[in-house]
């Protein structure tokens, strides 16, 4: 029975090689990385690089419904194209006297 070669490890791309692919690091992007030595690390990040997602809007934030409305109604905020139910808020808001 012949045995499958054993996969190679991919090639390693040096971070310190600067060729035009590989942009250099800005003295801010090393100030906010990560240090780490021998896999310990010794200085965590920090920055804006260390917050997942966008920030939380609090009571501003907007709440998802569900809303039946006529397909007339609907068809003439659509066409005006992309941000048709900003304009439906827009309206409601006029509506309510907000």
């Amino acid at each position: 029975m012949t045995r499958k070669a054993a996969a190679s490890p991919p090639a390693w791309d040096d971070p310190n090689s600067h060729d035009e692919d590989t942009p250099a690091w800005t003295d801010d992007q090393l100030d906010r990385a990560e240090l780490a030595i021998g896999g310990k690390v010794v200085r965590p990040a920090n920055g804006t690089l260390t917050r997942a997602g966008r920030p939380p809007l609090g009571d501003a934030a907007k709440q998802q419904v569900t809303l039946r409305l006529d397909p007339d109604v609907l068809a003439k905020f659509r066409e005006g194209g992309p941000g048709w139910q900003g304009r439906i808020n827009a309206a409601l808001r006029t509506a309510a006297g907000l």
